[in-house]
């Protein structure tokens, strides 16, 4: 089955920036309409503009703050007061943080835990009847590689990549046979402004070699127009290979190896 591209309308959380702004581009060059939702209005309305001046396709915009509660109510209500119909949904909006959970803000906690995991379960439960009623349509849920192991100094942030994985999962096996294309894609360190807004410390995470958005986003459409995709797919070989290595080791070993990988002094050594 193919994917007909002119066909979808693709809701898009975190669509302003870094691997969100590079599906917006990548889709609407194929044709797509798009829904983009992101916090800030203004750079918002910008990426709207640009990709209709761009491409010839509808471009909506909702303003959204997914932290807060029953948000993916309130854009299910504004999507329909528009007069679209969802027929695809592309759960990429992120929020980080980078300390010991001991020296965490809750409250920082708590929205990386609505951001990460509760709003693309309540959206994906929102949209889902009409993109299966639509078929032929996908959604695909932005993870990371720290999804596959313990991540101390962002364990939030990588217990909701791992809840993600496992609910994609899920809904891949719930879903097969109905035409609808459902995966999580796992890039790993990736050139945009994630790391940035946690703290100089966090730089830790972008000291090796990075991946483009551009380079993700082409890992999930080759996958998502593959003949059988499945309901997995990690970007980038080194990335690949790291995952696969983890398998291999036991859980005391993965935290241990990570909590190395994840220490800030090591760049001053």
């Amino acid at each position: 089955m193919t994917v007909d591209y002119r066909a979808q309308t693709v809701l898009l959380t975190g669509a302003t920036s870094g691997i969100g702004a590079a599906f917006a581009r990548a889709l609407a060059a194929r044709g797509s309409n798009l829904v983009l939702v992101a916090r800030r209005a203004e750079r918002l309305a910008s990426m709207a503009d640009e990709l209709r001046r761009t491409h010839d396709v509808r471009v909506e915009s909702i303003p959204a703050d997914l932290a807060r509660p029953a948000a993916a109510t309130g854009l299910h209500r504004a999507v329909a007061d528009l007069g679209l119909r969802v027929t695809s949904l592309i759960n990429n909006a992120a929020v980080g943080s980078f300390a010991p959970v001991l020296d965490a803000d809750p409250g920082h906690l708590a929205i990386e835990i609505a951001v990460d995991a509760a709003a693309p379960v309540e959206l994906t439960a929102a949209f889902l009847p009409e993109i299966t009623s639509a078929g032929g349509g996908f959604i695909i849920n932005v993870t990371g590689v720290s999804a596959y192991f313990p991540s101390p100094r962002m364990a939030v942030y990588s217990a909701t990549k791992a809840f993600m994985l496992s609910f994609t999962e899920s809904l891949w096996t719930e879903l097969r046979g109905s035409g609808i294309r459902v995966f999580a894609v796992s890039p790993g360190a990736t050139d945009t402004a994630f790391a940035s807004g946690m703290g100089p410390e966090a730089a830790v995470l972008t000291a090796g070699k990075l991946r483009r958005p551009e380079d993700v986003v082409a890992t999930a459409l080759r996958h998502l127009e593959s003949r059988n995709p499945g309901p997995s797919v990690v970007d980038g070989r080194s990335n690949q290979f790291g995952v696969a290595m983890t398998r291999l080791l036991s859980r005391r070993q993965a935290a241990s190896m990570m909590a190395r990988i994840l220490d800030p002094s090591r760049l001053q050594r």
